[in-house]
């Protein structure tokens, strides 16, 4: 059997972490681990013990995640790993399962993660919320097909500058647009804004573009420079770029497509429904390959489904299985966008993992009953269902966590 509890110290959070953490090079470093507590407090990282020693670990990082019309507190899971001399013994289950349980003492009614495989997560009540993926527009390539001058003045700023003017921005797209976490002042500066030592040879470069004197977008990148046979062949990597308004998202994006010597532009982390699909004149020569990105799971059923706003429709009956969160098991019905215990009749019949692939409004219950994820009771209960889960913008998570 295994112990599993929250880490006490730092001696025990570095060898919690160090479960996956073994699989990079380098291992963490004990600067790298004092700043992701900073991040992450000791509490919040689970190890699980067998005679004494740590054998696997399991964070959770404590933010709100915007839903459909708000914010909920949430937890990112995050560092989860088993020693590989204790492979398929359960460590991972008795983990996933502790800390679960404390997500749910502590209020946070979701708990998301990007999933390094895809395999794994579900079985613990996980489904996929969100889509994201690689976009490279060459430059050749990269004209609007509106070319009207575009409104605002872009100028390069300094960390301590961005510190105050891109923070106001990102929090106002991210009220618009499900699943972006908050970041605290420790995130912006350790995530974002300090440089690191592989950045030597091509630092991140702050913009900021000023409409009628305000900062409503911003972006950093960095650029890779390289000539081929005598041309540029420089790519220039965006980490973040947002706009506030529809114009100054254009404008920051003009911006970036107009950097000389650049080849390329990439995007490592683009939604379904970037604006740059429809900005560019040749949308075609834009290379996208999309993936699964966020992974939901709804820890508090009545709280995660009353916490989010609603399409019109009249009342709903879920039955929701959940094989690990046993309180969330049974018929609920949804109305008005309030979520209580029912004995009435069930429309649907569903997992825990399709109801959190549906939380956000990526994916159609009509996409998860043609993947048999879902069972129809009652007729017509799969459009209703659609009319009050369905949401624009798509969700989308602008990082890895």
């Amino acid at each position: 059997m295994f112990d599993v509890r929250a880490c006490a110290d730092q001696d025990e959070y570095g060898l919690a972490i160090g479960a996956i953490g073994q699989y990079f090079n380098p291992p963490p470093s004990d600067e790298f681990l004092a700043d992701l507590v900073r991040q992450m407090p000791h509490e919040r990282m689970h190890a699980a013990f067998e005679d004494d020693q740590i054998i696997g670990g399991a964070g959770a990082f404590p933010f709100e995640l915007s839903v459909p019309g708000g914010s909920l507190p949430c937890a990112g899971v995050t560092a989860v790993g088993t020693q590989p001399t204790h492979r398929r013994r359960g460590v991972l289950r008795s983990l996933m399962a502790a800390q679960l349980r404390d997500v749910h003492e502590r209020g946070e009614p979701i708990a998301a993660l990007w999933a390094s495989e895809e395999t794994i997560y579900g079985r613990f009540g996980y489904g996929i919320a969100s889509w994201a993926g690689a976009l490279t527009v060459p430059h050749e390539s990269d004209a609007f097909a509106d070319v009207a001058e575009l409104p605002g003045k872009a100028r390069f700023v300094t960390p301590e500058e961005a510190r105050e003017l891109f923070p106001p921005v990102y929090e106002r797209v991210r009220r618009d647009r499900p699943g972006m976490m908050s970041r605290s002042a420790e995130w912006w500066e350790l995530r974002h804004l300090r440089f690191h030592d592989d950045e030597k040879d091509a630092p991140r470069r702050f913009v900021a573009l000023d409409v009628e004197g305000e900062t409503q977008a911003y972006a950093f990148y960095r650029t890779h420079f390289a000539f081929e046979g005598g041309l540029p062949a420089s790519r220039l990597v965006v980490n973040e770029a947002l706009g506030s308004t529809p114009l100054a998202t254009a404008g920051i994006w003009r911006f970036l497509l107009d950097v000389d010597w650049m080849s390329v532009v990439e995007v490592r982390i683009a939604p379904p429904d970037h604006p740059l699909f429809l900005l560019l004149a040749l949308p075609r020569r834009a290379r996208y390959r999309m993936g699964d990105a966020l992974w939901m799971r709804i820890v508090d059923l009545p709280a995660a489904l009353s916490g989010r706003t609603y399409g019109e429709g009249g009342p709903l009956v879920l039955e929701v299985r959940d094989a690990v969160c046993d309180w969330n098991e049974g018929r609920w019905r949804l109305e008005t966008g309030a979520c209580e215990r029912t004995d009435e009749e069930s429309d649907l019949a569903l997992d825990v993992s399709a109801l959190g692939s549906a939380y956000l409004g990526a994916v159609s219950f009509k996409q998860l009953r043609e993947a048999l994820r879902v069972e129809e009771l009652r007729e017509g209960a799969i459009e209703r269902a659609d009319a009050l889960f369905a949401w624009r913008p798509l969700p989308w998570c602008p990082e890895i966590f």
